[in-house]
């Protein structure tokens, strides 16, 4: 189907040009959209009467986007989710609960302007691109962790081996601690065992010089 863009589409082309493309891609998701017109006649006067209106519109829109774009790009989301020891979800992180996060943030994004191509299944830092306009993306990271702690610890630069590594020696050293004062106890208990066997032989030494 030939279609003229209102608007700049990746991979299509700019605002005015006209493409061929998949009827079903121009039925179900540019038309609809509002992103492009069927090339007829009628549809090519429109857009040359209304061409100086939609420029105007488009320009605005980016300005909007850029100014958003700013303050948006570099961000860093936390989103809480299970997940094994090796860092492997129980589930997954969508386009959806990218927005959300950045929304309650204070940042209003719309899931689909999230460009994830397969959920993330894994802990860790995650890179995204967000189209906020045609002719502008923002870049944010989602901190994928199982808790606030765990986030701020990856935030920090460690990967999940290295937290796994440091939980690992940490419980490592807290059952040699736990050794420590069982074989302590042990020693003293031994001392103690001892004292008291020399104190009653010099009990039983001194009757003996008494007789």
């Amino acid at each position: 189907m030939d279609i003229i863009l209102l608007e700049r589409v990746a991979k299509l082309g700019q605002m005015g040009e006209v493409v061929s493309v998949k009827e079903g891609y121009a039925r179900n998701y540019l038309l609809p959209q509002g992103k492009a017109l069927r090339v007829n006649a009628a549809n090519m006067a429109r857009f040359e009467a209304e061409k100086a209106q939609m420029e105007a519109r488009n320009l605005e829109s980016k300005k909007e986007a850029e100014a958003m774009a700013a303050k948006l790009d570099g961000q860093q989301f936390v989103v809480i989710r299970s997940a094994s020891d090796a860092g492997s979800l129980y589930g997954s992180v969508t386009p959806r609960d990218a927005a959300e996060a950045a929304t309650e943030d204070g940042f209003s994004i719309d899931k689909k302007q999230v460009a994830l191509i397969n959920p993330i299944k894994e802990l860790g830092l995650h890179d995204l691109s967000v189209r906020l306009h045609p002719e502008v993306e923002a870049t944010i990271t989602l901190n994928v962790a199982r808790s606030k702690e765990e986030a701020e610890l990856q935030a920090s630069g460690k990967s999940i081996a290295e937290l796994a590594a440091e939980e690992e020696a940490a419980a490592e050293f807290e059952i040699q601690e736990l050794f420590d004062d069982i074989g302590a106890a042990a020693s003293d208990d031994d001392e103690l065992a001892e004292s008291a066997g020399i104190a009653q032989e010099e009990t039983a030494d001194e009757a003996t010089d008494e007789n």
